[in-house]
């Protein structure tokens, strides 16, 4: 159930390098003690200073699912608030020309994919979804490549993190799960934890 093979949906586009992640979620909304309610403060700051301009608050982008962004995306602080905040809004794939390593890593322990595509094929997407908003937009994370409206380019992302996705081995608590009759079997054999024989 946690293998990602293939996101589709509607794209939204937020132009601009070195995107951080004081920018993407606001330093006051960390003292949250749940995830819960992050996604509609997803770059309240930015939104607030655009009156209402913002991709994440024009009509057409609602309900997008797919994130086209540029250079250096999510450096700044290592808050893990900042990819949380994007999936709670309802972004389940982040295309891009780079990303900081620790939101990256944040991304992918949460099930979103980080796709690494070319300056111009990203521009190229960009300029599209503005044109085109309605586009089905589809992220193929077997074939490396992403699709719209007549585009199509091709993407990357580090083998290691691919395969997780596409084996569902991204989700430790799905595997956690997957695997409770082999831990519980493990767990008989640790001296420790038979608390009878202390």
């Amino acid at each position: 159930m946690s293998k990602i093979k293939e996101i589709s949906g509607k794209a939204i586009a937020v132009e601009g390098n070195d995107i951080d992640t004081d920018r993407i979620i606001p330093a006051r909304f960390l003292r949250c003690v749940t995830f819960e309610g992050l996604g509609e403060h997803a770059f309240e700051d930015d939104r607030i200073q655009s009156n209402g301009n913002h991709p994440f608050d024009r009509p057409q982008h609602q309900g997008a699912s797919i994130l086209l962004v540029n250079n250096n995306f999510g450096c700044g602080s290592s808050r893990e608030h900042a990819p949380q905040a994007l999936s709670k809004w309802g972004i389940k794939a982040i295309v891009g020309q780079s990303f900081a390593e620790i939101f990256l890593g944040n991304c992918v322990a949460i099930g979103v994919p980080c796709l690494i595509a070319a300056p111009e094929d990203i521009q190229q997407l960009q300029t599209s979804i503005k044109k085109h908003p309605e586009a089905n937009v589809i992220v193929d994370l077997e074939n490396m490549s992403v699709k719209s409206d007549g585009l199509s380019i091709l993407v990357r992302m580090n083998e290691g993190s691919k395969q997780m996705f596409l084996q569902g081995t991204w989700d430790n608590c799905g595997q956690l799960v997957s695997n409770a009759e082999k831990i519980k079997t493990t767990a008989t054999k640790l001296p420790y934890l038979n608390w009878q024989n202390a």
